[in-house]
């Protein structure tokens, strides 16, 4: 197929054609990839909170950092206190979780999430904005006009989206909850529309495929 105006040549075949929808079908798997990368940097973030409101719920450990280094010392004291031992032996599960969640944090800091979030985003935005606009060139390089419907409308509708969710980090990197919340929303919406445009767009591959040639 040829469009009514200059040969784009190779842009106008199977091969440029196909560019958009390989793109756009990696860069769907990508966007879920730097959601949940985005989560565990949430997670590490929040879990410190979590973790100071169970230690306010210990008892009194009387300079010992864990349950069980209370226990052992309460034990061994001249004078045995069994209804505090019985009371730090309780919270025993209590301390179990605290560790739990400590090295989950640890675990978590040392992936690096926040830096692959802000890298992956990056990369995303990037390349996910140059192949939505490439789509469209390529649709007019071959027909000569484009095509209105909810293909299209999804893919515009994405950038917007992810404009937003950039527009926000300066004021989430200032501890904005409200930007952080905007942010989370758009991207969600965003995936949410992605789907849309990759179901949306397998009838327009299949049509590709049809009305193109190599190369």
């Amino acid at each position: 197929a040829s469009a009514a105006g200059p040969d784009w040549g190779l842009f106008e075949g199977r091969t440029g054609s196909l560019l958009h929808p390989a793109a756009m079908f990696s860069m769907a798997a990508f966007s879920i990839s730097t959601a949940l990368l985005g989560f565990q940097w949430r997670r590490q973030r929040t879990i410190g909170d979590e973790i100071s409101g169970l230690k306010k719920s210990l008892p009194d450990l009387k300079g010992s950092k864990t349950v069980r280094e209370a226990i052992v010392a309460a034990e061994s004291a001249e004078e045995v206190d069994v209804g505090y031992v019985s009371t730090l032996k309780g919270a025993l599960s209590l301390d179990a979780e605290i560790a739990e969640l400590t090295k989950e944090r640890k675990d978590l800091a040392s992936a690096g999430p926040r830096d692959k979030h802000f890298s992956q985003g990056s990369l995303l935005l990037f390349i996910g904005t140059a192949f939505a606009i490439e789509g469209p060139l390529n649709t007019y390089a071959r027909a000569g006009k484009l095509f209105p419907g909810p293909h299209l409308y999804a893919g515009a509708g994405l950038v917007v989206l992810w404009a937003l969710a950039a527009s926000m980090v300066p004021a989430m990197q200032k501890g904005n909850d409200t930007a952080r919340t905007v942010h989370i929303g758009a991207n969600l919406v965003g995936i949410g529309l992605f789907v849309w445009q990759v179901t949306s767009g397998v009838p327009i591959l299949f049509k590709v495929l049809e009305f193109t040639k190599w190369p």
